[in-house]
């Protein structure tokens, strides 16, 4: 019955897929003055050194960019550590990426996005993920996934398929929420590669053992 509605559609020329939502990279809060008593006296070193101390997932976020500025229409990714899940109904999951990254924005007009989730020997994955300018995806194996065709990194223990819902600020960085549309895993431990997920604490990569 879809088969024969597709091909209905197709013969009169109606769209059969719905386009990406384009999506604004940098949202723009409401401004306020801020007053002297508002700002904490918390200085940036220590704030990076006690924020330390909790150990993360490690993650790479991907997207196909469809257009591209300046000839950059592809596969893009960065290295990210805050992804976090948000909501079950919905399922929502949600990251973090700076204001000022220059990745962010081919994701936000791809309108979706997936996040591979490392394993403990991909370290090394990660790095090359983590580096600015660089052509991250040289030699990286990845297919598309099944919901969105954002870049699936092979050998990646599991990943979460998303579209873009809803972005909003937080201070320098921006809250990116995606309403899941497909995901799995390697195995019921979501652990592919027997070795456990990939940790960054206190500025290193580390392994979770039982």
């Amino acid at each position: 019955m879809a088969a024969t509605a597709v091909r209905y559609l197709r013969s009169v020329g109606a769209a059969t897929a719905v386009a990406p939502v384009p999506v604004d990279p940098l949202p723009r809060p409401a401004l306020r003055a801020v007053s002297d008593d508002e700002r904490l006296p918390v200085d940036p070193g220590e704030f990076r050194r006690v924020l330390g101390h909790f150990a993360s997932g490690v993650t790479i976020v991907t997207a196909h960019d469809p257009d591209g500025v300046g000839g950059t229409a592809g596969p893009a990714g960065f290295a990210c550590q805050s992804f976090a899940s948000l909501s079950l109904d919905p399922p929502l999951v949600t990251f973090m990426v700076a204001r000022t990254s220059t990745t962010w924005p081919r994701i936000a007009r791809a309108g979706a996005f997936c996040v591979n989730i490392l394993g403990a020997e991909q370290g090394a994955l990660c790095r090359a993920f983590a580096v600015s300018g660089a052509d991250k995806f040289a030699g990286v194996s990845h297919t598309p996934a099944p919901a969105t065709g954002s870049p699936l990194l092979d050998s990646v223990p599991a990943w979460v398929d998303c579209r873009i819902q809803a972005v909003h600020t937080g201070g320098d960085h921006l809250i990116v929420v995606g309403r899941v549309e497909a995901l799995g895993a390697a195995d019921e431990d979501g652990d592919g590669n027997g070795n456990g997920p990939l940790l960054f604490h206190q500025g290193a990569f580390g392994r979770f053992s039982r």
